[in-house]
C-alpha cells in the first residue's frame, strides 16, 4: 500500500473561509430581508393624490350624507391578499388572533391584537393596541389614536391597507 503524505490543510483552510463567507453572506439576507419586510410602505403618486382629496375633503363643510358612507380598508400587500377587502363598521380589532374582525394570521410580524379601528364621532380612528412592530399611517408610526380618511395608508406588521369608501 501506498500511502502519500497529503497536506490536508492546504484543503481545509480554503473550505474554512468558504464557510465563513457563506455564513456572512446569509446574515447580510436575512437582515436584509427583515429591513424589506418591516419598514413602512411609501405612498405612491396616486396615493398621494388621493390623500391631498381626503384632506381638501375635511376642509369642506360635509353633508349629512356623505358622512355616513362605509369606509372599508382593502388590502395592498402582500400580493397574495391583495384585494381583500374588510367593511368599517362599528369597532373591529386587527391582529391574529382568531378572534380579530380583521385577521393577519399570516403576516408574522403582526401582534396577537396589534390595532383597534374604531367610528367616533363620524370619524374613523386607529389605535395601536400596544403592539411590537407599531402602527403606521402613511409612513408614519403612531402613538395615539389616528384618523382615517379616504386614501390613507395603514400599516400593520407587514400588511398594508388602503383606505376605501
Amino acid at each position: 500500500m501506498l500511502i502519500l503524505g497529503t497536506n490536508y490543510s492546504a484543503i481545509i483552510r480554503p473550505l474554512q473561509w468558504l464557510v465563513v463567507i457563506l455564513i456572512f453572506l446569509f446574515f447580510l439576507r436575512v437582515v436584509r430581508a427583515v429591513f424589506v419586510e418591516v419598514r413602512p410602505a411609501g405612498p405612491s403618486r396616486a396615493q398621494r393624490r388621493a390623500q391631498r382629496r381626503a384632506r381638501e375633503d375635511e376642509q369642506r363643510p360635509l353633508r349629512e350624507t356623505r358622512s355616513h358612507r362605509q369606509l372599508r380598508l382593502r388590502v395592498v400587500e402582500p400580493r397574495e391578499r391583495e384585494g381583500a377587502v374588510y367593511e368599517l363598521d362599528g369597532e373591529v380589532t386587527v391582529g391574529r388572533s382568531n378572534g380579530c374582525g380583521i385577521p393577519t394570521n399570516y403576516d408574522s410580524y403582526s401582534s396577537s391584537l396589534h390595532a383597534r379601528i374604531y367610528r367616533s364621532g363620524g370619524q374613523v380612528w386607529v389605535e395601536d393596541l400596544g403592539s411590537t412592530n407599531g402602527t403606521y399611517v402613511n409612513s408614519e408610526r403612531i402613538s395615539q389614536p389616528s384618523r382615517l380618511a379616504r386614501g390613507d395608508l395603514l400599516q400593520i406588521g407587514a400588511t398594508v391597507f388602503e383606505v376605501r369608501r
